[in-house]
């Protein structure tokens, strides 16, 4: 009888992957940006363990979104003091914050525990073409679609 295979934490090979936004519409790069640091493209994911890949996200301030999203869409975060609610539409984001947009967007993809703050930790986005990450010699990740 087989059993099923369970993926080790000290086992697991990282891999660096460069993906390039420049184009990309926010949630279609955000999903599958999400499924890798996950680890579900490798037929050894397993669901509690951590085996997903570093994935590098360039030229940030380049993301596209559908629709009238650019103005309609707000962005809000609260201070936790009274009255203490700011607000900022998805093109001053874009403009001023794009790394945080991305990062907003595949954050709310991951798992919502300690697993997930584990896996956001190999996401790194940048806003230009340069990334320091060289070192670790990146494969360029083409996106399906």
């Amino acid at each position: 009888m087989r059993t099923t295979f369970m993926a080790k934490a000290n086992e697991i090979e990282r891999k660096w992957y460069v993906v390039d936004a420049s184009g990309k519409t926010l949630g279609r790069l955000a999903s599958e940006v999400a499924s890798i640091l996950r680890g579900k493209h490798k037929p050894t994911f397993t669901p509690h363990v951590d085996t997903g890949d570093h994935v590098i996200i360039v030229n940030a301030g380049e993301i596209e979104l559908t629709g009238k999203k650019l103005t309609d869409k707000i962005y809000y975060r609260h201070s936790q003091f009274p009255g203490g609610l700011k607000s900022r539409t998805a093109l001053e984001m874009r403009t001023n914050y794009s790394e945080k947009m991305l990062e907003l967007a595949i954050r709310g993809m991951l798992p919502k525990g300690s697993l997930g703050r584990q896996m956001f930790k190999k996401l790194h986005v940048y806003n230009g073409a340069e990334h320091p990450h060289q070192a670790q010699q990146p494969e360029v990740y083409e996106l399906r679609g």
